[in-house]
């Protein structure tokens, strides 16, 4: 499904971030925009959307509003997935996670 282990990181970077994001980060309560996504993950825009389509393809992701977009994580789909989807697999492989990123302690 995936190209490369870069891409792999990329995806895994922008679902962690949509996972653990806390309103504070976003300039809205609707959600993030991609552009703001990008600055957090620090990965291009265009990047960010292809993995954004992944993730909303895979049924996580919930997008509101046409422009700018905004993009939230649905937890409640994301608890249903099958523990063998690459996608949630990715995402709760949490070896090389800095927590320190998302949390403030």
């Amino acid at each position: 499904m995936y190209d490369s282990e870069t891409e792999d990181k990329a995806l895994k970077s922008v679902g962690l971030e949509l996972m653990f994001m806390t309103p504070e980060k976003c300039s809205s309560d609707k959600g993030i925009t991609a552009v703001e996504l990008a600055k957090l993950v620090e990965l291009p825009v265009e990047i960010v959307k292809k993995k954004l389509v992944i993730l909303k393809d895979a049924g996580i992701v919930m997008v509101k509003g046409i422009n700018p977009k905004y993009w939230t994580f649905d937890n409640y789909n994301f608890q249903r997935m099958d523990e063998d989807d690459d996608v949630y697999r990715l995402l709760c492989n949490f070896d090389d996670v800095d927590f320190d990123r998302f949390f403030q302690y």
